[in-house]
């Protein structure tokens, strides 16, 4: 049952009452349960203790055999951001935001190099954005998602915006031997160490190839500021670029620039490729846009413990549809966002033919993606021969 609602929400759906769309297909995907039956497994995963950990077992599980068909990555970058959900005010602990919204705020977290969906936490619209302790319980559950045999090779980079500066969640990831990257804030001290700065102190900051960029430069103020109280080795990079045509400049810009800075204890002396790397962040962004697409969007129900239920099912729609591009697909598809997908592949308009027991799939040849599709297919059949 939760492998229909995760394969739903992968096509596209967004409540229960979708898996209407999986089942009026049971040529292909075979029988389908009702939808009060959906609600129930959902509902007692919900409030029997100990269910929605084994869910999150079973997650892992399928991630390790993932990993096994796939490979490990070489190195591990846990991106760590929250977001908004508007929600009808009748569900339970949703609350006004910060924005003046009306929701939920989940913190969700996910793997840079894979684009694999880790961990998340559904929270009430209040929560605060730099709860130290809602970001150590995502880093509990995103670690809990790596393989046992992989999790003490794997050198682990977290990252976070500026809520994430925080001495809880730094002393917890220098407890835990892994490396951060996050925002820090442009306090009175650091813009002071900006005033300081001689202007053959910055270097050209990196776009991701590698090339210098046209616009932006970064430089270290790790000696101009006390970082006394953040875990030893902490270094504050800062980088500079000029707005674009009509941006409008705030308090913290100086002399036509905006600055941003990044705290980090990483030791490579390269501080570009440092800014660079803390940059990559930004993909959670897209991460998040492509659970919004899948389910995340809406939380269908009104109790709480449905909603958390519903969240770990999204997590795992993101991960199939993650799974199916880096095992089966080439070139753009393997990269494209849902929305994209679904209309080139998962969706497209075929015949499924039955003659002597055997089932035949004929799509339209003209249909600009078939050769591609046929090609899934065919790897699909490999990856299924060599596991069974």
């Amino acid at each position: 049952m939760i492998r229909d609602l995760a394969v739903m929400l992968a096509g596209g759906g967004e409540c229960v009452s979708d898996l209407g769309t999986v089942r009026d297909q049971e040529a292909l995907f075979g029988a389908v349960a009702s939808d009060s039956t959906a609600f129930r497994v959902i509902d007692r995963i919900a409030v029997e203790p100990g269910l929605l950990e084994a869910l999150r077992l079973a997650h892992a599980q399928a991630r390790k055999q993932f990993w096994k068909l796939h490979g490990a990555p070489e190195s591990f970058r846990i991106d760590i951001d929250a977001t908004l959900i508007t929600a009808h005010s009748e569900k339970e602990r949703a609350a006004g935001n910060y924005k003046g919204g009306y929701g939920f705020h989940p913190l969700m977290s996910y793997a840079d190099g894979t684009r694999e969906a880790l961990s998340g936490l559904l929270r009430p619209g209040n929560a605060g954005s730099n709860t130290a302790a809602d970001h150590e319980t995502v880093l509990d559950l995103a670690l809990a998602q790596i393989p046992a045999e992989h999790i003490e090779d794997l050198e682990i980079l977290v990252r976070a915006d500026t809520a994430g500066a925080t001495h809880g969640l730094l002393d917890y990831c220098r407890e835990a031997r892994m490396r951060f990257s996050v925002g820090y804030e442009l306090t009175g001290q650091v813009r002071a160490a900006i005033l300081q700065i001689s202007k053959d102190a910055w270097v050209p900051a990196l776009d991701q190839d590698g090339s210098a960029r046209k616009n932006g430069e970064v430089t270290e103020i790790t000696d101009m500021v006390d970082l006394s109280a953040w875990p030893e080795g902490s270094r504050l990079i800062v980088r500079r670029e000029r707005p674009h045509p009509g941006a409008q400049l705030s308090f913290t810009d100086h002399d036509g620039y905006r600055f941003q800075a990044i705290l980090t204890d990483q030791a490579d002396e390269d501080i570009a490729m440092l800014e660079c790397r803390h940059r990559q962040h930004a993909h959670v962004e897209d991460r998040i846009r492509d659970d919004k697409d899948t389910g995340l969007a809406k939380f269908p129900f009104k109790e709480f413990a449905l909603n958390e239920v519903w969240l770990e099912i999204v997590m795992l729609a993101h991960d199939l549809i993650v799974w199916t591009q880096a095992l089966a697909l080439t070139g753009e598809l393997a990269k494209a966002e849902p929305k994209r997908l679904r209309y080139r592949l998962l969706h497209v308009a075929g015949r499924l033919a039955f003659s002597g027991r055997q089932a035949k799939l004929h799509l339209q040849d003209t249909w600009p993606w078939a050769a591609e599709l046929l090609s899934a297919f065919q790897k699909l059949k490999t990856l299924a021969a060599a596991t069974g």
